[in-house]
């Protein structure tokens, strides 16, 4: 397998960079932790007419039927630069499920509005029992008439203040197991009995409680099949976990070359520090989990893509780049010194998302108990 970058993915990174560069500096990604909003609509404007929201859509939807690991290398770069926004949760839990699940109708009706950039959405899966799994999920659907009728709670929902509509995943049965009766719907997000709040966090990254109350959605907006939506859940998250390990990795590798070109200038006891062998080996490290990350980042992405059974490989994925990200910036503030763990410097910026990143679709602990699962433990 050759995992180098192809001529088009070294274009579209280079390009990637070069916008985010000069479009999304550091100035503005700390004035969007303050706004309401928590994203800049000229930005995403100027996002969506490089495509970028339809990167993996096909081209009868307005895409430009590129490929996951195209979607990566993005992402990748928007990791690199902490591009904030609701591109993660629109494109990649708005999106792809749609396009893998959706009826011809739905297609037809999301695809093409969140191509161009002019609808937002997103999932709400977790809840107040902060489970996972399947067992997790308590909002209740109930069919009435020609509706279902939904109430319950969602937790960490990603810019549901500013989302058009959700995937909300709800119980429609109770089954013999907890992955049975579990049914999509897509939710205007605008429906009368709909509360959403923003939840204080520590990266600023607009997590929001979802309360639904006699919420009522029409049938034709059931995503799948009726008490079959979690296998729908579960492909939706393993391509989400590797496009979180994409912008984690892009983060890391900020990270690093910040860091070195820090040890390179600063000067103590009459050398630069990079001089000394501590901060050698701590940068020697943080050089080789940040390389590791990144092929294995590449490896199971490739492999996901290409429809091949990696759950056990998605697990480990997620659980090595959570400790490695972690672990570059917690290096790069010891190197920094003091004013690494200062709000404005990037080290700190960075750090707060590698806190977040960690625990999004599940912890270091969780994976590897998935990991164990797979193994047959």
């Amino acid at each position: 397998m050759d995992l180098d970058l192809t001529e088009e993915q070294e274009m579209l990174r280079t390009m990637a960079r070069d916008f985010l560069t000069k479009e999304c500096p550091k100035t503005l990604v700390r004035e969007l932790e303050e706004d309401e909003k928590g994203y800049s609509p000229e930005l995403w404007r100027k996002m969506a007419e490089l495509g970028w929201m339809g990167l993996v859509l096909p081209e009868e939807h307005g895409g430009m039927d590129m490929g996951f690991m195209d979607l990566i290398i993005l992402l990748q770069e928007m990791g690199r630069n902490i591009v904030p926004g609701p591109f993660f949760c629109s494109v990649v839990l708005g999106s792809l499920p749609i396009l893998s699940a959706g009826t011809e109708e739905q297609k037809k009706r999301f695809l093409p509005e969140i191509a161009s950039g002019e609808m937002i959405l997103t999932m709400a899966l977790y809840e107040p029992n902060a489970r996972y799994d399947a067992s997790g999920v308590e909002t209740k659907a109930v069919a009435q008439d020609n509706n279902f009728v939904i109430n319950g709670t969602k937790l960490f929902v990603e810019n549901a203040h500013i989302a058009d509509y959700m995937i909300c995943v709800t119980r429609t049965q109770e089954g013999a197991s907890p992955e049975e009766g579990i049914s999509l719907f897509l939710v205007d997000s605008k429906s009368p009995g709909i509360k959403c709040q923003v939840i204080p966090t520590m990266a600023d990254d607009k997590l929001c409680e979802v309360v639904l109350e006699n919420v009522s959605v029409p049938k034709e907006n059931m995503l799948g099949e009726l008490d079959k939506g979690w296998r729908i859940v579960t492909r939706a998250l393993e391509h989400a976990i590797m496009a979180k390990c994409a912008e984690m990795v892009g983060g890391s590798e900020a990270v690093l070359d910040m860091t070195l070109d820090y040890v390179k200038e600063r000067v103590q006891y009459g050398k630069p520090i990079g001089s000394f062998q501590v901060i050698q080996h701590y940068c020697a490290n943080m050089w080789t989990n940040v390389a590791t990350s990144r092929n294995l980042l590449y490896k199971v992405a490739w492999d996901l893509g290409e429809g091949l059974p990696v759950a056990k490989e998605i697990a480990m994925a997620k659980g090595w780049i959570n400790q490695a990200y972690k672990f570059v910036t917690e290096r790069a503030i010891q190197c920094h010194g003091a004013i690494g763990l200062t709000r404005d410097h990037d080290v700190g910026l960075y750090y707060r998302r590698a806190k977040a990143a960690e625990l999004a679709f599940g912890d270091t602990d969780f994976q590897k108990e998935l990991v164990a699962q797979q193994m047959g433990l």
